[in-house]
């Protein structure tokens, strides 16, 4: 308290007891005598000292600021549900967008050069921006312990850009056999000169530079067959670049001898063998799902990788695992963390399709796992914090299927197994088949003493996104953030697929699906942009601080008044014998969201920080303007 005015308080305080206590001890006051005459006025007082100050006012700069989001130009590849754009990357030197197209399977290369800073007159269906392709070849010849070996390529997966390197990883023709990277060297129109292949793992299905462009690191999924005869192990390859050039061959770290745990609890022989690794991991809350013969190594998937800004470790997802891998990038091992899982009792979640509508409630004794797809990373106080944008994802082949609507385990024709007496009364209370029966979950979970009774039930994603520190412990989920201001805007559109307008079909499944997750800087401030693959939102959080996270904007470039109807499942998605109609889909705005780039302005071709979106269903890619108002 001001010292100041302690004192005039206490004197006054003082004088008030003195007036009491002089009252309670003289004698009863007389009659009020007359008003007496106006006195003369009396001289000016000396100036009063100057207050004590006022507390600061909070600067706007260090609150959320509102930001405008508006699309200043689109690229449309007129390719309907086969991935025409998927990955985007920005080539800095030649001002472009590179974006992988699988249905070609080659690069599209977008000029940006020319961007405006006002926005396009139809964002839904804008065609401002065009491209050139960049092709690579079929086959490419690796060196091997100073032997040279050809590969057959197939699909290019996944892009990176460090500085005018260009990288693209490609998995082999059969997809379970090792792939390779291939890469170029830039110029200032965006053309490539090819530089060497590089060999690496089964289906490279991500990479990533790291921040000072000294190793490319690359997720190699792994995935079997579907009769699972061949399931390749997944994998993490290192190639290190000195001086801007790759090396030959790559490091590969594996989930077997390279694995790891760092508690001072486990000892080295408690994890050196598989049996060891996964019933440890699986009692940290690691999920497995396979046939007979299952491995950790087959089993783990690297699906996305992010780098800490120092460069010394990166972040894998392990998507179907629901967990994280942390490489070491000196000492190369890996370490996996689970996830854990969120609890729907605390949450509010719209389980089922059947009434077309948002309704939302809380389900006890279900629970969401937080199966990251894309994940990306910033620092905070040194210290570095993973986003996740938690998608989903189960294991579904002809060999082997963990999905099942949770309907189907009391069916005696499928599972046949009962729920709980908790969750059969939930399951009976919340509409029974056309209720909680819809929902889809893990088989994988949920029977802890293996007696044919659920006791919970495990659901695919988290239908948020969250931030984990450098130990994968959470720090921030969005929560039910996603479905309720998707729902609060789109109405009953909200949770549509991305092949048709019908809203409220995917409830029972993952909800919007964030998919594509992104961060970046806006004057002082971070960012995260993250993309729902199937309803098509965008939101945006100011994550400056981690620990104090908030919701900023939503936007959705799409008409949900167009009627179309597409089938991705199918070699031609549009085909009209099997009642399909992509007439309209130009008209749609962007449908399928599968990753987000961001670009600071200080790199950028209008001089304003941009997100460029690739929309891999209605194959478009999407330049959007991020200002503060």
């Amino acid at each position: 308290m001001n010292k100041k005015y302690t004192f005039w308080k206490t004197l006054f305080l003082a004088g008030v007891m003195a007036t009491v206590t002089a009252c309670t001890l003289d004698g009863e006051d007389g009659a009020v005598g007359p008003t007496g005459p106006q006195g003369a006025d009396g001289t000016d007082g000396a100036d009063g000292g100057e207050g004590p100050a006022g507390t600061p006012g909070v600067s706007g700069k260090d609150l959320p600021r509102e930001l405008s989001i508006e699309v200043v130009g689109r690229f449309a590849t007129g390719i309907y549900g086969k991935s025409a754009a998927e990955i985007v990357q920005f080539h800095a030197t030649s001002q472009s967008i590179f974006a992988v197209n699988a249905a070609n399977n080659q690069i599209d290369v977008i000029n940006l050069s020319s961007l405006p800073t006002v926005a396009v007159a139809n964002p839904l269906n804008d065609e401002s921006l065009s491209s050139s392709a960049f092709t690579f070849p079929d086959t490419v010849d690796v060196t091997d312990n100073n032997s040279s070996t050809t590969i057959n390529l197939g699909d290019a997966n996944s892009i990176a850009i460090f500085g005018d390197m260009l990288a693209i990883a490609v998995a082999a023709d059969l997809k379970q056999d090792n792939g390779a990277v291939l890469f170029y060297s830039l110029d200032m129109q965006g053309q490539g000169s090819f530089v060497k292949g590089v060999e690496v793992g089964s289906l490279p299905d991500m990479v990533t530079f790291s921040p000072d462009g000294s190793k490319l690191l690359v997720a190699n999924e792994g995935e079997p067959t579907s009769d699972y005869t061949n399931d390749p192990e997944g994998s993490i390859s290192v190639i290190s670049l000195n001086n801007g050039v790759p090396d030959d061959t790559a490091s590969h770290i594996n989930f077997t001898s390279d694995m790891t745990f760092s508690s001072d609890l486990v000892d080295p022989e408690d994890f050196d063998t598989d049996e060891k690794r996964m019933q440890l991991l699986a009692n940290d809350g690691v999920k497995f799902a396979g046939p007979a013969g299952n491995t950790v190594a087959k089993d783990l998937e690297p699906e996305y990788i992010t780098v800490s800004a120092d460069g010394s470790k990166a972040y894998v997802a392990l998507q179907e695992n629901n967990a994280i891998a942390i490489v070491d990038l000196d000492d190369m091992n890996v370490e996996v963390r689970a996830l854990g899982f969120k609890n729907w009792a605390d949450y509010d979640i719209d389980f089922t399709n059947e009434d077309e509508l948002p309704s939302f409630s809380r389900l006890p004794n279900v629970f969401g796992m937080y199966q990251p797809d894309s994940i990306a990373s910033y620092s905070w106080n040194g210290a570095s914090f993973i986003l996740s944008a938690n998608e989903g994802d189960s294991r579904d082949y002809d060999a082997y299927s963990e999905e099942i609507r949770v309907e189907d385990i009391i069916d005696p024709d499928e599972l046949n197994q009962t729920l709980s007496p908790a969750l059969q009364d939930l399951y009976d209370a919340t509409g029974g088949d056309d209720g909680l029966g819809r929902l889809k979950i893990t088989t994988a979970l949920g029977d802890a003493d293996n007696n044919g009774e659920y006791e919970a039930l495990y659901a695919y994603g988290a239908r948020s996104f969250s931030i984990w520190d450098q130990n994968i412990n959470l720090v921030f989920d969005s929560g039910d953030d996603f479905g309720k201001i998707s729902s609060a805007i789109l109405g009953e559109n909200f949770n549509s697929a991305h092949t048709e307008n019908k809203g409220d079909n995917r409830s029972d499944d993952k909800g919007g699906e964030p998919e594509a997750i992104a961060v970046g800087d806006i004057e002082g401030r971070t960012y995260a942009f993250i993309a729902s693959e199937r309803s098509g939102d965008l939101f945006i959080y100011d994550v400056t601080n981690p620990f104090q996270v908030a919701f900023v904007a939503h936007y959705n470039n799409r008409d949900f008044d167009v009627e179309f109807e597409l089938d991705d499942d199918l070699d031609n998605p549009c085909d009209t014998n099997e009642g399909l109609d992509c007439t309209e889909v130009p008209n749609a705005g962007d449908l399928g969201p599968e990753s987000i780039t961001f670009i600071d302005s200080a790199s950028s071709p209008n001089g304003n920080a941009l997100i460029v979106i690739g929309n891999e269903v209605s194959g478009t890619v999407t330049v959007y303007q991020i200002t503060e108002l």
